[in-house]
C-alpha cells in the first residue's frame, strides 16, 4: 500500500478513498461540527495548510481549504495535528492546547463535543488502521 505524508493533496485523497470504502459501515458522527483549519509548521509547500472538517451533512467530510461558515477555526501545529488525527492521541491535543500551541476561534463547545467521540470503538479502530496504514512517517 502507498504511502503518502499527511495533508498532502495524495493522503487526503487516500483517506477520502478509505472513507468511500467503509461508506456502508461508518455510522454518522455523533456531533455535527463544521471546523476550518490553519496547520502551521508544516514540512512542505509554504509551511501552512489549510483545511477543514465538516460532519453536519451526516458523514465526516476532511478537504483542504476553508469553508465560508465554519462554527469554529482550529490553529495548530502539523505534529500536534498528525498525533490528533493519524494517532488519534486526544492527550497530545489536550497538551497542545495546555500549552498554547492551539489556538481555537469560535464555538469551544463543538470541538469539546468531538473529543468526548462516540460511535463504533471497533470501527473507529479499523478506520484509525487504515489512515495510518496510508500515513508515511
Amino acid at each position: 500500500m502507498a504511502k503518502y505524508q499527511f495533508l498532502t493533496e495524495e493522503w487526503i485523497e487516500a483517506a477520502k478513498q478509505i472513507r468511500d470504502e467503509l461508506e456502508g459501515d461508518v455510522p454518522a458522527p455523533p456531533h455535527a461540527v463544521k471546523m476550518n483549519l490553519n496547520i502551521t509548521e508544516v514540512p512542505f509547500g509554504d509551511g501552512e495548510v489549510t483545511a477543514h472538517m465538516d460532519s453536519s451533512g451526516g458523514e465526516m467530510v476532511m478537504d483542504l481549504g476553508h469553508m465560508d461558515d465554519p462554527e469554529l477555526t482550529v490553529t495548530l501545529d502539523y505534529a500536534t495535528a498528525k498525533a490528533i488525527l493519524v494517532d488519534q492521541n486526544p492527550q497530545a491535543g489536550m497538551q497542545a492546547f495546555m500549552a498554547g500551541k492551539v489556538k481555537v476561534q469560535g464555538d469551544m463547545t463543538k470541538l469539546m463535543a468531538m473529543q468526548a467521540g462516540g460511535g463504533d470503538a471497533g470501527l473507529q479502530a479499523k478506520v484509525t488502521e487504515a489512515i495510518q496504514e496510508i500515513t508515511a512517517e
